[in-house]
């Protein structure tokens, strides 16, 4: 996504156009996948006078506003992405890695509805693991 895209990505949920805002969804472009320090670490290369407390804000918004989405990691800090189609999250417990992976858990839910009685209307699943890199000892 370019820097126009980006600040239309913004508009369209509603959002005024800043450099933080920008930056932090370049960055979340850019690497995919990042905590609040990391975030916040990306920023301050661009502006090195931005607070913690302004990128928590965006962050908050942001997410409210539905143009990111958290992803809470087990026995780690949540990460951030740009939101997109519906997918779950592999995770690294070695290297930290986190990847996304598109499966289909209707079968899950159906089941989950079945014994529950409720309706499913959305799965947050995190699988934990080795990545590749780790298993082969690299």
């Amino acid at each position: 996504m370019n820097t126009q895209t980006i600040a239309l990505h913004l508009r369209e949920h509603n959002l005024k156009v800043t450099p933080q805002r920008l930056k932090i969804v370049e960055s979340l472009n850019t690497y995919g996948h990042l905590n609040i320090d990391m975030l916040y670490a990306e920023v301050q290369k661009s502006y090195p006078s931005v607070s913690l407390a302004t990128v928590y804000k965006n962050i908050a918004l942001m997410t409210e506003k539905q143009l990111l989405e958290e992803v809470k990691i087990p026995e780690s800090k949540s990460v951030f992405e740009v939101k997109k189609a519906p997918h779950h999250h592999l995770h690294c417990r070695r290297c930290g890695k986190i990847e996304d992976v598109v499966i289909d858990c209707s079968g899950i839910c159906r089941i989950a509805e079945e014994k529950s009685g409720y309706l499913v209307e959305r799965t947050e699943t995190v699988f934990s693991g080795l990545c590749p890199d780790c298993r082969s000892g690299s």
